[in-house]
């Protein structure tokens, strides 16, 4: 049969991609992976500075969130990747794989020790090997240094140290990202680096694996209690061994709803037939948010006009200038109540403000509490499969997330003030007001607060007995054989890191459990 496989993996992004590279490098397999987007071909993927012009293109789900208590009643824009590559192809390009206690929690096979080897076996350290950060150095996916950095990150590490936070020792890789470093960046001489460009460009001659663009999936096909496939609505794929939902923590949650497992009394709302009742598919959504205070700032600023004619030929040419930024080039990792354990707030350096009419000279800092305690859900609006889901994410709703989100905007306002800094930062940058007591300050997150675009845990994993748990330990989907979910929505609780570096982690760490159960 033309659309038979031994696996259908849903979704061609961070976990979708190192899925495909990896279960076809057996040639005895055949696999089918399944974008909704199209290829990665957008002239602004490229250029680390060009980020912005894919929000909201054609590479983008462009998602939105219901309005929100905590924020006043605002909506919040969800950019989700929705191309070759997935989120990887328009992020922020940043590798921060989070601290060492984030896993242990997660149960069996998540400890630090189980999950490191699996980070190493995804990187590919591009920078001096004698400052490796402790990543690893023959994976697929290359992280590199600011490759010409913006001469106020060296600044930035200088006021970092001042208040203690000196660089971070054993790197970013090490496993506690207490401190401050320059941004490990999915970078290789100044290009974006891809999930698609490291795990399965490199294979796409492969004739066991077969890649569909432009094709939603509708829904699971369920037969006698095991996945046997996915329908496309006009065209059916077939998988002998299993099904693999790397959809996102927004994608995968929806198909499983939609075909017709989760909560029974929110499928029968929208006229879905129940398949298998587990309530917790959609639920325990969590995400970083983060504001952004800037200050003005003076003497000279090469991100503020960087869009030149010449810019962009010394980019094409050399790979050098001021294109090469992803305008988060250093970031700091601290506690917020200035004691010792792991962090649970990072401040990320943007050598740039902006104003109502694009980049102006000043200083930023993106403010990310990193362990919040709200958490929200989504659901289906209607059984139709195109008909995107809502998105509610609670942002705030824990009161103790705005008090942490005040007390970790002054260490932001410390850093202005240090002898660093101290010389060139002049007044607020608005909306950002400047020094104002708590309450006011509080008001500034409700209103300023937005994404980190870091959702996870709509398909958590648990143990057996967890009735909110959607997967096993091993991402089996629990009550449906041969059905599986791999990406950051059965990552149970936020890393203090950046999903992607994770969800790779995962799909390294997945690719292995998938390779058991199909040998035996």
């Amino acid at each position: 049969m033309e659309d038979a496989f031994d696996f259908v993996i849903v979704g061609a992004g961070s976990a979708g991609c190192a899925l495909a590279g990896r279960l076809s490098a057996d040639p005895d397999v055949r696999v089918a992976l399944v974008e909704a987007g199209g290829p990665d071909r957008h002239p602004a993927i490229q250029a680390p500075m060009d980020l912005f012009g894919l929000f909201g293109s054609e590479l983008d789900w462009a998602f939105t969130t219901e309005p929100q208590r905590g924020l006043g009643g605002r909506a919040v824009p969800w950019p989700r990747g929705r191309t070759l590559g997935g989120s990887s192809t328009i992020n922020f390009q940043m590798w921060v794989p989070g601290h060492r206690e984030d896993f242990g929690p997660w149960g069996e096979h998540w400890t630090w020790e189980a999950v490191e080897p699996y980070f190493r076996a995804a990187e590919r350290w591009a920078g001096d090997p004698a400052q490796g950060y402790g990543f690893g150095t023959g994976g697929p996916l290359w992280i590199s240094p600011p490759r010409d950095p913006d001469p106020h990150t060296a600044t930035f590490l200088a006021a970092c140290a001042e208040l203690g936070l000196k660089e971070i020792g054993g790197g970013l890789g090490g496993g506690d990202p207490t401190g401050a470093t320059v941004t490990p960046l999915n970078q290789l001489r100044g290009a974006r680096w891809s999930a698609a460009d490291g795990y399965l460009r490199p294979v796409l001659d492969r004739p066991n694996l077969q890649v569909v663009t432009g094709a939603q999936v509708h829904r699971v096909n369920i037969e006698r209690g095991r996945a046997t496939g996915v329908s496309l609505g006009d065209r059916t794929l077939h998988a002998a061994r299993e099904v693999v939902l790397s959809a996102g923590a927004v994608g995968s949650p929806h198909l499983l709803l939609l075909s017709g497992i989760g909560a029974a009394d929110e499928l029968h709302e929208v006229g879905i037939d129940v398949l298998v009742e587990l309530p917790g598919v959609g639920r325990n959504l969590r995400d970083h948010m983060s504001v952004s205070p800037t200050m003005s700032a003076t003497g000279e600023f090469r991100l503020v006009g960087a869009d030149t004619d010449a810019n962009r030929l010394r980019y094409a040419e050399q790979r050098l200038g001021p294109l090469t930024s992803n305008l988060a080039e250093a970031v700091c990792f601290l506690r917020a109540d200035g004691g010792p354990g792991a962090p649970d707030v990072e401040i990320i350096f943007t050598p740039v403000g902006f104003g109502p009419e694009g980049p102006v000279p000043g200083i930023g800092f993106t403010v990310i509490p990193l362990q919040p305690e709200s958490h929200g859900r989504l659901g289906l609006r209607s059984a139709d499969p195109l008909d995107p889901p809502w998105i509610d994410p609670a942002y705030l709703d824990a009161g103790a997330d705005l008090r942490m989100f005040v007390r970790a905007l002054r260490h932001a306002e410390r850093l202005f003030e240090t002898d660093p800094f101290r010389p060139m930062v002049g007044g607020p940058l608005p909306p950002w007001p400047g020094q104002v007591d708590d309450d006011a300050l509080a008001r500034v997150v409700r209103d300023q607060a937005t994404t980190m675009f870091h959702p996870v845990g709509t398909c958590r994993l648990g143990p057996a007995g967890d009735e909110q748990a959607v997967v096993d330990p091993s991402l089996r989907v629990r009550g449906v054989e041969r059905l599986r979910v791999v990406d950051a929505s059965v990552i149970p609780s936020l890393p203090r890191g950046h999903t992607h570096a994770v969800v790779a982690m995962l799909a390294e760490r997945a690719a292995g459990f998938i390779t058991e159960d199909a040998r035996a």
